[in-house]
């Protein structure tokens, strides 16, 4: 059978589960409806701000009804964007009701084509403001700060950055009529989009933060996951993993403490050996990627005893040396570490390449981007995992149905006995 008669297939099962109930976790596995649950998925951080203008949301439309034919479950994507250039948060505590009209539709087409949401609500960058909007704003407010890094210490900037916790998970939905937190078309939160804090590479200043902030989601919220937004490197806490990081990355985060804090639900992976390892070639990154992504499963499943998602991988076409073979290739190496532990019921969950658009979105091209009608020995790549994570979340579906029908036969011949 081609890859490609299969996406019709693929659309009505994900139609046919992917919007039901919450996505939870069940030891180092996601479950939905009781059953395993695999996200093959993407980033497409755009999503709210294209659709915050009525005349573009077709191509959030677009985009959605696109990788629902390939049968991607799973797309995560920025619930933030703070000062600057059309605002969510214009100001500590003030919203552009337009943006967040755009979240909202968001989140209503998302529910529309089976496709769950990961919303991170603050970014470690300046794109979108980010932390530097927030201690700026602060300073505003007559806070002296040193760093933007204070993000993570100031109690007036924590104080804001709750409030936007609190503001988006309490959001009514103009479309769907239902709170945010209530929406199970919401996979996960993340606290933050790759967390980095130079200034303190001891990592207890970042610890300290996501324990905090983790404690305050669920205080609000116990209905969706938690995730950090890591990118994976080792800290302290595991020197002797540290040798797996690429080069000089030791930015205050630790992969296995940050991990441990109570409330966060899942692990999560980022992977860039084109941006990490720029000097070496092709091989030596893809053999990079291969131990990155076993170290961080292995952890996953006999440390952290969670679920791991490879939240962010991608190649670029505009790093010297570029071909669609190449991409292709470190594609099939993302997608075969997932499949291989999903296989064996492992801690991998999923992957997310970076990024989807669509057609017509020129000005978002950064070089990573996957437009499926375009780029079609990718798509076929990406296609191939739908269906094979598809048939792994059968076999468990089936094998769990059979414990059911034995445990109900057992549990009838005990009353025929009696």
């Amino acid at each position: 059978m081609k890859l490609w008669g299969l996406a019709p297939l693929l659309a009505l099962f994900i139609h046919g589960v992917a919007g039901d109930g919450f996505v939870k976790t069940g030891g180092i596995r996601f479950l939905l409806n009781g059953s395993p649950y695999y996200a093959n998925g993407f980033n497409a951080y755009w999503l709210m701000y294209v659709a915050s203008d009525s005349s573009q949301r077709s191509k959030v439309s677009a985009a959605f009804r696109e990788a629902s034919s390939h049968g991607l479950t799973v797309a995560r994507t920025w619930a933030f964007s703070d000062g600057g250039y059309r605002p969510l948060q214009y100001s500590p505590g003030n919203y552009n009701e337009q943006m967040f009209q755009g979240m909202d539709f968001v989140i209503a087409e998302a529910r529309r084509f089976g496709i769950k949401l990961i919303l991170s609500l603050v970014n470690n960058y300046e794109n979108f403001g980010g932390k530097k909007q927030y201690v700026n704003w602060a300073r505003s407010y007559g806070q002296f700060l040193n760093s933007d890094d204070d993000f993570f210490r100031n109690p007036v900037v924590k104080g804001f950055y709750k409030n936007h916790i609190r503001t988006v998970l309490n959001r009514y939905n103009s479309f769907t009529r239902i709170h945010y937190k209530d929406d199970p078309t919401i996979m996960a939160w993340e606290l933050m989009n790759e967390p980095r804090c130079i200034s303190d590479p001891s990592g207890s200043t970042i610890q300290a933060w996501i324990m905090e902030m983790a404690s305050f989601v669920k205080s609000i919220d116990r209905n969706h996951l938690l995730e950090a937004g890591l990118e994976g490197f080792y800290g302290h806490s595991s020197p002797q993993r540290m040798s797996v990081n690429p080069g000089s990355s030791n930015i205050g985060t630790d992969f296995i403490a940050n991990n441990r804090v109570p409330g966060i639900d899942f692990a999560t992976l980022h992977s860039y050996p084109d941006q990490w390892l720029s000097s070496s070639n092709e091989q030596y990154q893809i053999s990079f990627l291969n131990n990155w992504i076993s170290a961080h499963i292995q952890d996953a499943e006999n440390i952290l005893h969670k679920p791991i998602l490879l939240a962010e991988f991608g190649k670029s076409w505009k790093v010297p040396g570029f071909s669609t073979n190449g991409r292709d290739l470190l594609f099939n190496t993302v997608y075969y570490k997932i499949y291989s532990s999903a296989r064996r019921g492992g801690a991998a969950a999923g992957g997310l390449f970076w990024q989807l658009l669509t057609e017509g979105m020129d000005s978002f091209r950064d070089g990573y981007e996957i437009v499926l009608s375009q780029n079609l020995s990718t798509a076929n790549v990406i296609t191939q995992q739908s269906r094979r994570l598809y048939q792994i979340r059968r076999i468990f579906a089936r094998m769990r149905n059979i414990e059911k029908w034995k445990r109900a036969r057992a549990a009838r011949g005990k009353r025929i006995g009696n």
